[in-house]
C-alpha cells in the first residue's frame, strides 16, 4: 500500500498548469474584484461595531505597534495573532477611523485570498482548471467570507488560514513535501496563537503527522525481508524528514505565539483576564455539564449546515463516505478525516467553555465554526458537481438528516430558552436571510428554507448530465449568495456620533460607567492609555468621563456631552485650558 511521505514532491498536475501567466490574471483579476466588493460593502465603517471583541483585537494591535493600550482585567482574553498582522497600520497612522478603515481593507484583501486558495485546493481534489476557476470564484462569495471581512476580527482571517493549511497538509501527504509541512505547521500554530479555535487545528495536526508517519512505518514493515520491502525500508529517515520538519515549524511558531500572548497579557489584561477553566473543567466532569457541551455543538452543526444552504451537509457526508473508502486517494482521506476532526473539535470544545450569557447564541451560533464553513461548502460542491445522481441524492438526504438532528437535539435542550433568551441579531445574518426576521430564531422556519435551496442545488445536479452540471449548480449558488451579500449592504450613516472623542490630554473614566462606553473609548483615545478611576479623577486628567446625573467636584465643569439616554457625560478639567 502506497502512503504518505512515500515519495519526493513531484510537479503534480495542478502545479504543472499553475505556471500559465493567463491563469495567474485571471485568478488575480478574480482576487481584485472580491476585494473591490468587500471595500463597497463596508465603505460607511469607520469604528468597531462588534463590541468588546473588535476593540480588543484593535487595541492590541496599537499597543505591539508602540502606541496606548488599555486596562481590559477581568474580560475576554484576545490573542495577539492576528493583531500582529494589524502593526503596520498603526505605524501608518495613530488616528483610529483611518486605522480602522485601513483594518477594512486587510480584512478585505484575506477574505478576497480565500479564491486562489479555494481554486489550489480544488485542483488537489481533482477539478479541472476551468471548473476549479468558476466553483472557487463563486464559494469566494460564502456568508463566511463576507460577513467578517470587514471587521476587525480574527474571523476574518481564519477561513483562509483553513484552507491554506489544508493545501499544505494535502501536499505534505501525497507528495512528502518538507516545504509544505512547514508551512502547514507554521500555519495551524499561528492559528492557535490567533484564537482558542486554533488549538484544535494544531491538535488535529500533529495527531494527523503522527498517526501517517506511523501508518507509513506500518506499510513498510511486514515486507522488510523481501526486496521491494528492503527497498521502501532503506529511507526510512527520509520519509519522516517532511513529518520532523513540520513538527518543528509548529513547534517554533507556537512557542513564539506563547510569548506573544503572554506579552501582550501582562500589558492589557494586569489583573488576569477572564478565566473559564473552572468552568471548562465543570463541563467536561459532570453530565450537564456535556449535556450543555454536546447540544451546543449541534446546534454549531446545525447552524453550519443551514448557513451554507445545506452544502455543508453534502460535504461532511461526502467527507464521511471518502474517509472509510479505502479506494480514495489517501491524501484526500487524510483531509477528510482531519477537516471532521476539526470541526468537530471546535463546536465540542467552543461549547463546553462557553458561559451561559442568556442569549439564543449560546444554544445555536454559527460564527465559531465559520472557520470551516467555506471548506465544507467546497466539499458540497466537489459532491453535486463530481457524483453521480444517486450519491448526490443520498448525500443530499444525508445533510437534511443532519440538519433535522442537530436542530432537533438544540431545540430540545434549549427548550423556551430560545425565546425567552437575547437574540442578538449580529450572531445570526445567514439564519436572518432565511427567515428575514431579526429578532428571533426559529428552528424549523429557518430550517425549511435552508432546505428548498439544498433542493435546488441537489435538483439542478440530479437532472442535469455531469459535465453539463457545473454551470448550473454554481450558478444557482451564486444567485443565492448573491441575493444574501445584497442584504448587506449597509445604510447611509446618519452622521450622528454617539461617543465622540475628547480633547487632547489624560482621560479618566468612572469605573461605575459601562463596558460598552469605556471599552469603545479606549480606541477613540489614541493619544493615551484612559485611566479607570473609583472615587475622583485623578491629579492631572483633563477629562472625565462618568455615569450620567453625577455632578462634577470643584475645579471640573460638565460639557454636556452624553445624556440620559446614553447613560453617561464628561467633565473637562479647567485646569488643562
Amino acid at each position: 500500500m502506497t502512503t504518505a511521505f512515500m515519495t519526493p514532491a513531484p510537479v503534480h498536475a495542478a502545479a504543472r498548469h499553475t505556471g500559465r501567466p493567463h491563469l495567474w490574471w485571471l485568478l488575480a483579476a478574480g482576487w481584485v474584484a472580491h476585494v473591490a466588493l468587500r471595500l463597497w460593502l463596508y465603505r460607511y465603517h469607520t469604528g468597531p461595531v462588534a463590541n468588546p471583541d473588535e476593540t480588543g483585537y484593535l487595541l492590541a494591535a496599537r499597543w505591539l505597534a508602540g502606541g496606548p493600550g488599555a486596562d481590559l482585567s477581568g474580560s475576554t482574553f484576545y490573542q495577539g495573532g492576528y493583531p500582529l498582522l494589524l502593526v503596520p497600520i498603526f505605524w501608518l497612522t495613530s488616528d483610529p477611523v483611518l486605522a480602522y478603515r485601513l483594518v477594512a481593507g486587510v480584512g478585505s484583501m484575506a477574505a478576497a485570498s480565500a479564491y486562489p486558495l479555494a481554486y489550489l485546493l480544488l485542483r488537489r481534489m481533482g477539478l479541472g482548471r476551468r471548473a476549479a476557476l468558476i466553483t472557487a470564484f463563486v464559494a469566494a462569495l460564502s456568508p463566511a467570507l463576507v460577513v467578517f471581512s470587514g471587521l476587525a476580527l480574527t474571523d476574518a482571517i481564519l477561513p483562509v488560514l483553513v484552507l491554506a493549511w489544508l493545501v499544505a497538509l494535502h501536499d505534505l501527504v501525497a507528495y512528502g513535501s518538507a516545504r509544505a509541512g512547514v508551512v502547514a505547521g507554521a500555519l495551524a500554530a499561528f492559528a492557535m496563537a490567533a484564537h482558542l479555535r486554533g488549538t484544535v487545528v494544531l491538535v488535529v495536526f500533529v495527531l494527523v503527522v503522527v498517526v501517517v508517519v506511523w501508518a507509513r512505518r506500518t506499510a513498510v514493515a511486514p515486507g522488510r525481508n523481501s526486496a521491494k520491502g528492503q527497498a521502501e525500508a532503506a529511507g526510512p529517515a527520509r520519509a519522516v524528514r517532511p513529518a520532523v520538519a513540520a513538527l518543528v515549524s509548529a513547534a517554533v511558531v507556537a512557542v513564539a505565539g506563547k510569548a506573544l500572548n503572554g506579552a501582550l497579557g501582562a500589558a492589557l489584561y494586569p489583573g488576569g483576564p477572564r478565566d473559564l477553566s473552572g468552568l471548562l473543567v465543570s463541563r467536561l466532569t459532570s453530565l450537564e455539564g456535556q449535556a450543555w457541551a454536546l447540544s451546543g455543538a449541534a446546534g454549531q452543526l446545525w447552524y453550519l449546515v443551514a448557513g451554507t444552504w445545506g452544502l455543508a451537509g453534502v460535504g461532511l457526508a461526502g467527507a464521511a463516505a471518502t474517509l472509510v473508502r479505502r479506494s480514495a486517494p489517501y491524501a484526500h482521506r487524510v483531509l477528510a478525516g482531519a477537516l471532521l476532526l476539526t470541526t468537530l473539535g471546535i463546536a465540542y470544545a467552543s461549547s463546553a467553555a462557553l458561559p451561559d450569557e442568556h442569549r439564543v447564541g449560546n444554544y445555536v451560533y454559527g460564527r465559531y465554526l465559520a472557520c470551516v464553513a467555506v471548506a465544507w461548502t467546497l466539499a458540497g460542491l466537489i459532491v453535486l458537481v463530481k457524483g453521480g445522481r444517486l450519491a448526490v441524492v443520498r448525500h443530499a438526504l444525508a445533510a437534511a438528516g443532519l440538519m433535522a438532528v442537530t436542530g432537533g437535539v438544540a431545540a430540545w435542550y434549549a427548550g423556551d430558552r430560545l425565546e425567552r433568551y437575547a437574540f442578538i441579531a449580529f450572531d445570526f445574518p445567514e439564519v436572518i436571510f432565511l427567515t428575514g426576521e431579526n429578532d428571533a430564531l426559529n428552528l424549523v422556519e429557518a430550517s425549511l428554507p435552508a432546505l428548498v435551496l439544498l433542493a435546488c442545488l441537489t435538483g439542478v445536479a440530479f437532472l442535469t448530465a455531469r459535465r453539463a452540471r457545473l454551470l448550473l449548480v454554481v450558478g444557482v449558488l451564486a444567485l443565492i449568495d448573491i441575493a444574501f451579500t445584497a442584504g448587506q449592504a449597509p445604510a447611509r450613516p446618519s452622521g450622528a456620533d454617539w461617543l465622540p472623542a475628547p480633547p487632547p490630554g489624560r482621560v479618566a473614566v468612572d469605573r461605575r460607567v459601562r463596558w460598552n462606553i469605556w471599552v469603545p473609548l479606549a480606541y477613540r483615545v489614541s493619544w493615551t492609555r484612559i485611566e479607570l478611576y473609583s472615587d475622583r479623577p485623578p491629579a492631572g486628567a483633563c477629562t472625565a468621563v462618568v455615569p450620567y446625573g453625577t455632578a462634577p467636584p470643584p475645579g471640573w465643569t460638565a460639557t454636556g456631552l452624553g445624556g440620559a439616554q446614553q447613560g453617561w457625560a464628561t467633565w473637562s478639567n479647567g485646569r488643562c485650558r
